[in-house]
């Protein structure tokens, strides 16, 4: 088994490495160990951990990883959207759509690790978008929802290409669209569950970005 490190943004991409990418990992030989962002380290107790302010945080805990000789890779499940205003390549991002401008920021993000054990990964735009992969089941996981409710949340994924083509507008981005109709969402209950039953064979088939660094990844253990 190769094992590998990946920096997550909280405990909703944990569980979901957890119990939807590492079942499928496995038998390419292949165990992702989530490691949550830490946002400030203590001398005693436990460091807290979650959310982003700055890229120093990020590159920080990225190093620490790349210092544990067991792993054969260190990959991230970071957020495009709401990334920090000093990530690398942000304040010169170009490409014609979002799967460029995703393409360029992780390129630029791989340049400024510079170490070959280092596999950028960004979400576009965010961890929600998957849901969007089959809404049938997000609308499911809440038996109470209404009907307009239910429409609207299907009517979603059907004008985009893809669920990661869900923008990244402070009022659009795919988790506000499931606040904004589903009152009772929980992220960290809620998210990894409905992806769960989604399944991650669907999540790829809709999700290109996330496809190919599925792909990446079951290539490292070499089966």
């Amino acid at each position: 088994m190769k094992y590998v490190h990946v920096l997550v943004e909280g405990q909703t991409e944990e569980a979901f490495l957890q119990h939807v990418m590492n079942p499928y990992l496995f038998d390419y030989g292949v165990c992702l160990t989530p490691k949550i962002i830490t946002t400030k380290i203590v001398k005693t107790g436990k460091d807290f951990k979650g959310g982003i302010s700055n890229y120093k945080k990020i590159k920080d805990d990225i190093y620490r990883l790349l210092g544990d000789s067991s792993v054969v890779a260190v990959t991230t499940l970071i957020d495009y959207y709401g990334l920090p205003d000093d990530f690398p390549g942000k304040g010169t991002i170009q490409g014609n759509n979002c799967f460029d401008r995703v393409s360029y920021l992780e390129e630029e993000f791989a340049k400024n690790i510079a170490k070959e054990r280092f596999i950028p990964f960004l979400t576009l735009h965010e961890f929600e978008a998957y849901l969007f992969a089959s809404p049938e089941y997000l609308v499911e996981a809440f038996p109470g929802l209404g009907s307009k409710e239910k429409e609207e949340l299907i009517q979603i994924e059907k004008r985009f290409n893809s669920p990661e083509e869900i923008n990244d507008g402070k009022m659009t981005h795919p988790s506000m669209r499931i606040e904004r109709l589903i009152s009772t969402y929980d992220k960290v209950v809620n998210g990894p569950m409905i992806a769960k039953r989604i399944g991650l064979t669907t999540i790829k088939e809709r999700c290109p970005h996330f496809n190919k660094w599925v792909s990446t990844l079951t290539l490292i253990g070499g089966k």
